[in-house]
């Protein structure tokens, strides 16, 4: 293994087991990444440790998983919290969907790619070889794996000012979706020739004086389901999931 503090992607060499990137341009890559974060890190070594891939087996442990986990945490709370305010008339099931479509490891990894974050991992072997750098699954967890180091090194607050910023179109997007999904859908089907949505009440619990529906639709040969604490909070609902669908089998 190569020295401490010296083990970075970058130019690759055969008798090490992680890519090497000591010297002036590694300090100068901390720096922009840092500066694309928005955050100095006190304490480099959280960084370090949030890009750094299991495959590299880090002779003390420190791979990104535990960041990882701590980073998720973060994520969904910054990004519910800003759901919360950003759509005060939303109800629970139509938050859920949103929630969901910008904490989801597809997003995640966009996130990661926009930042430039694959450039930074540091890898083994077998994922530096099999372009790993480029991998969903990695730019994800690296992601959030650097949101908890974020979070660690800086508080809430650091973690909170980089979700913000790194997901604002995303949260102006699904704020716009949220607020008439059956009314975009409708739009898309109809540009599309296709025929009209139909919904279906498939599940009603709760005390009358506080019902919870589960509303099932289908159009274009798909179908989604949504649920709110009325049937048209769990239409659109249902509407938001079936156009998360639709653009899904768009990319």
């Amino acid at each position: 293994m190569p020295g401490s503090g010296t083990c970075w992607t970058g130019a690759w060499s055969a008798s090490s087991t992680v890519c090497d990137r000591a010297g002036p341009s590694a300090a100068d890559a901390d720096r922009a990444l840092q500066a694309a974060l928005g955050h100095r890190f006190a304490e480099p070594a959280l960084l370090r440790e949030a890009l750094t891939h299991a495959s590299t087996e880090p002779a003390d442990g420190r791979d990104y998983e535990r960041l990882e986990f701590l980073g998720d945490r973060v994520l969904g709370l910054v990004i519910a919290a800003r759901l919360m305010r950003g759509l005060p008339a939303a109800r629970a099931g139509e938050l859920a969907v949103a929630l969901n479509a910008l904490v989801r490891r597809e997003t995640v990894a966009e996130v990661a790619r926009e930042l430039g974050l694959g450039a930074h991992l540091r890898l083994g072997p077998s994922e530096a070889t099999t372009d790993g750098r480029a991998k969903p699954a990695i730019l994800a967890d690296a992601m959030e794996a650097v949101l908890g180091a974020l979070y660690l090194d800086g508080g809430m607050a650091a973690a909170a000012a980089c979700i913000e910023r790194a997901w604002s179109g995303r949260l102006a997007a699904a704020a716009g979706a949220a607020k008439d999904a059956k009314t975009r859908l409708q739009e898309r089907l109809q540009g599309a020739g296709d025929a009209l949505p139909s919904y279906v009440v498939v599940g009603q619990e709760g005390p009358a004086h506080r019902p919870h529906f589960r509303v099932r639709v289908e159009a274009a040969g798909k179908q989604a389901e949504g649920e709110g604490s009325s049937r048209r909070a769990a239409e659109q609902a249902a509407a938001a999931a079936l156009l998360a669908r639709l653009a899904a089998g768009d990319a």
